[in-house]
């Protein structure tokens, strides 16, 4: 059994499930999300009153089983944001996993176990999901490699969601390597050897960013410049701002059309700021989703144009660097909407997007991102895996 002394599984969670059959992922172990179905473990989302009024599912959900399939073991179930609701990795109810690589900071959510657990080298693996950035973030804040893959390209079925049009599943590894492989099970298609995108660098979204995290990130993009074409450009015909606020109305209207009817007939726990989400019963007028819905197949297009099945967006992964684990709420949600800044980039227009773990600000992990053209899972992943070798930074895990 796993020991865990980053409280990164939930309490009663833990377990050994053998693979299906040797495969691919042999000889790796992963843990995974508690939105994902494990037969015979009630799937419950990190909220305890959610977990006491639903069934235990018979069958694993499909990203589960395809990874026990490949040979991987299943160790247990990581502690998700309450009910996916969050960008930080705090959950009320069964604590804050801790982040190996910077103790006394948050290690980023909603899918903040399954990182910890991955950075803290518990598991090789884990299985996370990402709508508005939560295998993103929590790679960033973590130092960890993390996929979210294009919209609709991994299966969700069996995966508890929240925001269907957002809604994706995603992996954590500590190594570019085990990054390849696990994605070539999950996408069913083999991760090629050596490519050299071209890449468009994003200079507003850079502007965004706090300057620690500029300053951490401006030496990886000069060397990058110096390993693959590489042109700078704005990415937003307008204000790069307006593409978070479109995603908010779009996510909000989702999550409420989730959770409603089960907070109406169960009135369950929140921690406040949870419950701060729903204190106006996801009211939106209907101009208002129409004008976000506009504004997303026009980002979308946008975006398809730029990247033209051959480019790669490079971007700070977050703004921001890791908030204190002991941040008051107002800090909280801040961080949160600075954080959506530049990650409804990928979530608004549903294309895939990498972590890569480049840079520290003092001993604080810092990501930048790469965003694939639609479709391209596998060339972003060969990507990655070329700039790990390029930068020398986790091709490959170091023998313990």
């Amino acid at each position: 059994m796993v020991q865990d002394p980053l409280g990164a599984f939930l309490p009663n969670a833990i377990m050994r499930r053998s693979p299906h059959r040797s495969g691919p992922l042999s000889g790796l172990s992963f843990a995974v999300k508690d939105l994902f179905d494990v037969a015979g473990d009630v799937t419950g989302c990190g909220n305890p009153d959610w977990a006491a009024c639903h069934d235990t599912p018979e069958r694993d959900a499909w990203a589960v089983d395809a990874m026990c399939c490949a040979g991987a073991t299943l160790t247990g179930k990581t502690i998700t944001d309450e009910i996916s609701l969050g960008l930080l990795g705090i959950n009320r109810f069964y604590g804050t996993p801790l982040n190996p690589r910077a103790p006394d900071r948050v290690p980023g959510g909603s899918s903040s176990g399954s990182a910890s657990a991955v950075a803290g080298g518990l598991v090789d693996v884990a299985l996370g999901t990402d709508s508005g950035g939560s295998v993103r973030t929590p790679a960033s804040f973590c130092g960890i490699y993390g996929l979210r893959p294009t919209h609709g390209r991994i299966s969700v079925a069996g995966l508890m969601t929240q925001a269907p049009s957002f809604d994706t599943v995603g992996y954590f590894t500590r190594d570019a390597l085990t990054f390849g492989r696990v994605g070539s099970v999950l996408l069913a298609e083999p991760i090629a050897d050596g490519l050299q995108p071209d890449i468009v660098i994003a200079s507003d979204c850079f502007a965004l960013a706090d300057e620690p995290v500029r300053a951490a990130l401006q030496p990886v993009v000069a060397r990058l410049r110096s390993v693959a074409p590489a042109t700078e450009a704005a990415l937003a015909d307008g204000e790069l701002l307006a593409w978070g606020r479109h995603q908010r109305v779009l996510q909000k209207s989702e999550f409420h059309a989730t959770f409603r009817d089960w907070i109406d007939r169960v009135n369950p726990r929140f921690s406040s700021e949870v419950a701060g989400a729903f204190a106006d019963d996801g009211r939106i007028a209907p101009q208002d989703l129409a004008t976000a819905e506009v504004f997303r197949a026009a980002a979308s297009k946008r975006l398809d144009d730029v990247l033209d099945g051959r480019r790669m967006l490079c971007l700070p992964t977050t703004p921001i660097l890791p908030i204190a684990r002991d941040a008051g709420l107002s800090e909280m949600r801040t961080a949160v909407h600075r954080i959506v800044d530049l990650t409804c980039i990928a979530g608004l227009t549903g294309l895939p997007q990498v972590n890569l773990p480049v840079a520290t600000s003092g001993a604080v992990p810092v990501g930048l991102s790469l965003i694939g053209w639609r479709g391209g899972d596998a060339s972003l992943l060969a990507a990655a895996q070329t700039l790990a070798r390029e930068f020398s930074i986790g091709l490959f895990e170091e023998p313990s």
